[in-house]
């Protein structure tokens, strides 16, 4: 018999979704997060003879009528392999009873497969399948062969530098990042949220979510920020200002948190999506090698679904309505 249980405690969750490898993502700070910004959360068990088979956090996004609701599972949900058929099927028929959306969406943190038999892959991601996850477990000098020579060269350039690389502490000093991270955004025209909900990141998400960043004369210059679990650490936001270019302070700012991710036992570092553009090509410098992640998965539970993906501009919109990371 299989059942779909809410969990209400956060040690219990935190303590389940841990031990069982979960993407940061699905931790409980993250759903605090997202809830204190026009989301309804709901974290479930799915159990098999009382024996817990999966795991999701889900987010519910109210929309006009007649849609009435989205859900959506970021990097998730939590399952092993012989398990996910049954964990999606309940997940879903649980979905469409309690809160009647149009689709129940989903972008699991495992590599590209087979379709999934009933759901749609759909073309409109939130969260960039193709990717760059390092391997931790490798030792560091495999990880720094794995790099380009420029990377190499630019890490001891920029670590020889009279820079400080450390993990940011205290509002002063997150302040000064998101004033940086303002900076980024108006050069590279990518949209921001609102202070208040990059404070709710740090003080929710907790010690799941550590922010590196690089000083020069005790004023950070390049800043990275990530949330983590037990097994994987993901990027989360990242700038640098004009300082911080000069001295290439993000090469050392990111060698100096991969090693620290390592040193914490941490197996995964996820560099969080890779495009077209400057950015993607620094991220590739630091490996051989490149990432694909399942995707994004639409199980429909309405007849406006087709309606849903094919009259409105889906493609800007649900990007804006989501805007997860």
């Amino acid at each position: 018999m299989i059942t779909v249980d809410t969990c209400t405690n956060k040690d219990e969750w935190d303590e389940e979704l841990l031990g069982r490898g979960a993407h940061p993502l699905q931790l409980w700070g993250w759903g605090e997060v997202k809830a204190a910004h026009n989301w309804q959360v709901e974290r479930v068990f799915v159990r098999k003879d009382n024996t817990i088979i999966g795991a999701a956090q889900i987010l519910i996004r109210h929309l006009p009528r007649p849609f009435n609701t989205l859900a959506y599972i970021p990097r998730g949900p939590v399952c092993k392999g012989k398990d996910t058929e049954d964990v999606l099927a309940e997940l879903a028929a649980y979905v469409k009873s309690t809160y009647k959306p149009v689709a129940l969406t989903i972008e699991p943190d495992w590599e590209e497969e087979g379709r999934l038999e009933g759901w749609k892959h759909a073309s409109n991601t939130i969260l960039i399948p193709r990717t760059l996850i390092l391997d931790l477990t490798k030792q560091e000098d495999e990880l720094l062969a794995n790099m380009t020579k420029k990377t190499r060269q630019y890490i001891r350039k920029s670590a020889g530098e009279a820079i400080e690389v450390r993990r940011v502490k205290g509002r002063e000093e997150l302040n000064a990042c998101l004033a940086i991270y303002k900076q980024t955004a108006e050069r590279a025209h990518f949209d921001l949220h609102d202070d208040p909900y990059y404070y709710d990141v740090f003080d929710k998400l907790g010690e799941h979510s550590p922010m590196f960043a690089a000083f020069s004369n005790n004023k950070p210059v390049a800043f990275l920020w990530l949330a983590i679990s037990q097994d994987t650490a993901f990027e989360l936001y990242g700038g640098m200002n004009d300082e911080g270019q000069q001295l290439r302070a993000n090469y050392a700012l990111k060698w100096h948190t991969i090693q620290t991710m390592k040193k914490w036992g941490i197996e995964r570092y996820d560099f969080n999506g890779l495009l077209n553009d400057g950015v993607s090509t620094f991220k590739q410098g630091f490996a051989d090698h490149e990432n694909m992640l399942a995707g994004t998965y639409d199980k429909p539970l309405s007849p406006l679904y087709t309606v849903w993906t094919h009259v409105l501009p889906l493609g800007k919109k649900i990007i804006r309505l989501f805007k997860s990371a």
